[in-house]
């Protein structure tokens, strides 16, 4: 799921003046009463200033489309800031043990209490709570690495201020190590929040695959109808969005736009179950083991670029024989024609040996009808009379949407016709065969007839 940009840019604003407030307070009142643990949590809040900053400034760049030098986005300038933000953390933890070590060795005064720290760390607790749980559900609907960054932060602020306040009771107890041992507390909580969001955005700057992400592309693209399986699958985060490289097995018979379809269903799919995702899908034609010889015939044909019709094979045990319609440009010379022949079975052999028989009828291709207009429709009730006369009383009947149109090469009849369910495509089609017959025979001028037949209306 993809949230609006501006989702994002609210939350980090809203979280900058929020930031700024609290660490002005905590480090006023730190030098007010001496306590370094309290403008070492100041500090920490300071960070947390620049961060949301820099946050609020990279969402705007992150959320850009891809353009000519991007061609990913820039959904990592996310991950490059947070590697800034885990820098700034370590120094500060690092300046923070080296001043806590050396008031412990020295022996510091321990700082003035009074109520007033106690009543800023409440009030810096509550907002930081607040802060940490809406940013955390801002990141996750939106994927944000640099708003997660944020809302680790001011999850930290919560226990570093909970530790100040320790340090703080553990001085008013009389431990004068209270203060520095609570500032040590807050460094130690510094360097775990670094360790913890540095390992997730060297995972994604280095191209780790999310957990679970593999699993779940491809499982959904092997439940599309139409892939045979899935031989590479790649996954990868740039911001917010997974891309994902696969190549899946479909079968060779699919037609193109067949193929086009199942890779926008892969899409669907993978897009479901990851949210937003940028699939590249590349279809591998495999022949499946349920291949029949004349799908395979068709395959060869179809690779060739050539026409073929009326495909018979005979399987004699030893030998395989294959008959074969080809279609031609009628006016191509039979030296030309032949040769087309010749790579055909030429092609049919390496496929399935060299012992095949195949015969090729060359016959020439079916020229497409010049442009037509509808016949009178006196002229069509007069070809729907005949086609009724024709069927009789036998296998086809119910005559119906018969057209006929005039072109310049001859009549064109189009005719809808039932037969019975349980009757087979080879008598249906030989009964139907027999009315086209009678047909021409009484209207010469008809040039192609096209018949449809289906069962009775249930």
């Amino acid at each position: 799921m993809s949230l609006s940009p501006t989702l994002k840019t609210n939350v980090a604003a809203i979280s900058i003046f929020a930031s700024a407030g609290m660490a002005a307070a905590k480090f006023a009142v730190g030098i007010a009463i001496g306590s370094l643990a309290l403008i070492s949590e100041a500090l920490h809040s300071s960070v947390d200033v620049v961060a949301t900053i820099i946050t609020w400034l990279v969402v705007r760049v992150s959320d850009q489309p891809a353009d000519e030098e991007h061609h990913y986005g820039h959904g990592k300038f996310e991950s490059l800031s947070a590697l800034f933000v885990i820098a700034l953390l370590y120094v500060l933890a690092g300046g923070i043990l080296v001043e806590s070590w050396s008031r412990l060795r020295e022996g510091a005064a321990p700082p003035t209490l009074s109520a007033i720290p106690f009543v800023v760390l409440v009030i810096d607790i509550a907002v930081n709570f607040w802060r940490a749980r809406a940013l955390h559900r801002t990141a996750r609907q939106t994927r944000s690495q640099a708003l997660a960054a944020d809302a680790l932060h001011f999850a930290s602020d919560v226990l570093g201020s909970i530790a100040v306040i320790i340090g703080l009771v553990l001085t008013g107890l009389g431990y004068a190590w209270g203060d520095s041992a609570a500032a040590i507390a807050v460094a130690v909580m510094i360097s775990i929040l670094g360790l913890r969001l540095g390992r997730s955005t060297i995972e994604t700057l280095l191209d780790r695959a999310p957990a679970g992400a593999w699993e779940k592309a491809i499982a959904a693209i092997r439940s599309v109808s139409g892939v045979v399986g899935v031989e590479r699958l790649r996954v990868r985060m740039v911001g917010p969005t997974h891309f994902i490289d696969a190549i899946a097995k479909v079968p060779r018979t699919y037609p193109i736009d067949r193929v086009e379809a199942i890779k926008q269903a892969a899409q669907d799919a993978v897009s479901k179950v990851l949210g937003d995702a940028d699939l590249t899908f590349t279809a591998v034609p495999v022949a499946r083991d349920n291949e029949g010889v004349r799908e395979r015939i068709m395959v060869i044909a179809r690779n060739s670029g050539l026409a073929v019709h009326h495909v018979t094979v005979h399987d004699l045990g030893e030998k395989l024989i294959v008959g074969i319609d080809l279609e031609v440009d009628g006016d191509m010379e039979l030296a030309a024609a032949h040769e087309v022949t010749r790579v055909l079975e030429r092609n049919i052999r390496e496929d399935f040996g060299e012992d095949v028989e195949v015969d090729t009828h060359i016959e020439p291709l079916e020229p497409e009808l010049p442009h037509g207009t509808d016949a009178a429709p006196e002229r069509v009730e007069t070809i729907k009379a005949a086609l009724a006369r024709f069927a009789g009383n036998g296998a086809i009947h119910d005559i119906h949407n018969v057209r006929v149109r005039d072109t310049d090469a001859g009549e064109v009849v189009n005719f809808h016709c039932r037969a019975a369910p349980s009757m087979s495509v080879i008598k249906v089609h030989e009964s139907v065969d027999e009315i086209e017959r009678a047909l021409r025979r009484a209207f010469p001028s008809i040039k192609r007839v096209v018949s449809h037949a289906e069962p009775p209306r249930a």
